[in-house]
């Protein structure tokens, strides 16, 4: 088991990339801290040759990493689609654990990030896991989610092609969330300066809408929990255009 020791994470991202998964050493550990209540928020992403796993733990208070540790949250998603965990968690050591899904056969590559934004705040999530991937929009979409303290961020990746565009809204809200709209320009799969294309912030229950996005690329749609729990409605109205 490899252990890697992050120390204190704040809002700029730690990234590893390259990593490896094999039959003889198949899981990596990564320590941190967090010194205040925060929102975690880890990835792993372009993986090749396997299905792993992503598990977070608390540290027990002997600052090492055993079975006396507490289970905070699993992502499991099937094949080699990206892990990640979005959740607010109190101050102390964490430990993030990547391991080789059974099915798993070879060597596994992957990239690995993490970081801690401020909860209630601008201070957004800037990781860019494609956890629902929704391919070219040719026609209207509608998916159903929630955000919460142990969900605080959904991200759906999409593309527009020439002549299309979309409209998109958030609705059915209980408590406050919120809507932007990222391309990765250099596909680092972090949300980096100038990269945000649109948002929406509205207060209380209100529905956040992004209007008429008509240039063709790459999307990932950012749901955002800004307060209290929340289930939503996420609509994405297609339309064409008279123009590339």
């Amino acid at each position: 088991m490899a252990l890697s020791n992050l120390g204190t994470i704040g809002t700029t991202p730690v990234v590893r990339n390259n990593l490896t998964l094999t039959t003889s050493d198949p899981t990596d550990v990564f320590q941190f801290q967090i010194g205040s209540t925060k929102n975690i928020n880890l990835t792993v992403t372009d993986i090749i040759g396997g299905d792993p796993e992503l598990l977070l733990f608390r540290d027990n208070g002997n600052g090492i990493f055993d079975a006396n540790d507490q289970s905070v949250d699993l992502s499991a998603r099937s094949s080699n689609r990206d892990e990640s965990i979005n959740n607010r968690e109190n101050a102390g050591t964490y430990f993030a654990q990547v391991i080789r899904g059974a099915a798993s056969s070879g060597t596994i590559s992957y990239d690995f990030a993490v970081s801690a934004t401020t909860p209630n705040s601008s201070d957004l999530s800037n990781l860019l896991p494609k956890e629902v991937e929704l391919g070219n929009l040719s026609a209207d979409v509608n998916q159903f989610g929630s955000v919460g303290d142990f969900d605080t961020a959904d991200v759906y990746q999409f593309s527009l092609g020439s002549f299309e565009g979309v409209n998109i809204t958030l609705s059915g809200l209980t408590s406050d969330a919120d809507i932007r709209l990222i391309q990765d320009v250099n596909n680092n799969r972090i949300v980096d300066a100038n990269e945000v294309v649109a948002s929406s912030t509205r207060g209380g229950t209100t529905s956040d809408v992004i209007s008429n996005i008509t240039s063709a690329g790459n999307y990932f749609l950012q749901v955002n929990q800004f307060s209290g729990n929340t289930s939503f409605n996420l609509a994405f109205d297609h339309f064409t255009t008279t123009f590339a």
